[in-house]
């Protein structure tokens, strides 16, 4: 089934709203406590059932260097994008480019970055299919996992934490895994 582009809308959601998605939606099963934008997928006719979304925050530093040196503060990265199992094929991408046209007419921002995670199998797909451009894998890192809850647990909280921290928090790595990086400038 293929989405029809009258029968469906993409508009600002609360982040907790988000979050909770998020939660339940995304292999993560989590995301920052903090964000940019956060935009909705909906249909048309259940303007009040969230069908999927998307999260955007500020990189690292690092990274955002890596996509725009000049303007590195004016970069956004996509770090959460979920539907629900039952959405058409292509509501990521319909979503998708909705999100960048609204950040595009805001214009506080002029690069964005993603990574599509090769440990749940993502090659980048979507983002090709959005016109995205394809700047390499990454090197792989490891991937943290609470295992009281299976959620994914990022190293960067607020400030990096090391190896040993990791660990003395009782997480566990499920092994080292590599990223495709993708970068779109508006």
């Amino acid at each position: 089934m293929k989405l029809k582009k009258s029968e469906w809308f993409v508009s600002p959601i609360e982040h907790k709203d988000a979050r909770a998605f998020i939660e339940e939606h995304h292999y993560a099963q989590g995301c920052s406590h903090t964000s940019v934008y956060r935009h909705g997928l909906f249909k048309v006719s259940e303007p009040d059932n969230l069908m999927g979304c998307v999260i955007w925050l500020p990189p690292t530093k690092p990274a955002a260097m890596s996509v725009n040196k000049e303007k590195w503060r004016q970069v956004l990265s996509l770090t959460r994008m979920a539907v629900r199992p039952e959405c058409p094929r292509n509501a990521c991408s319909f979503m998708l480019s909705r999100s960048v046209k609204m950040i595009r007419k805001d214009g506080r921002f002029v690069s964005l970055v993603t990574y599509a995670d090769e440990r749940v199998g993502h090659d980048g797909l979507v983002y090709r299919a959005s016109n995205w451009t394809y700047i390499g894998k990454m090197k792989g890192s490891p991937s943290w996992i609470d295992p009281k809850t299976g959620k994914q647990v990022a190293t960067q909280a607020t400030k990096t934490r090391t190896k040993q921290q990791m660990l003395d928090l009782g997480y566990e790595v499920a092994g080292s895994f590599a990223k495709h990086k993708y970068v779109l400038h508006l």
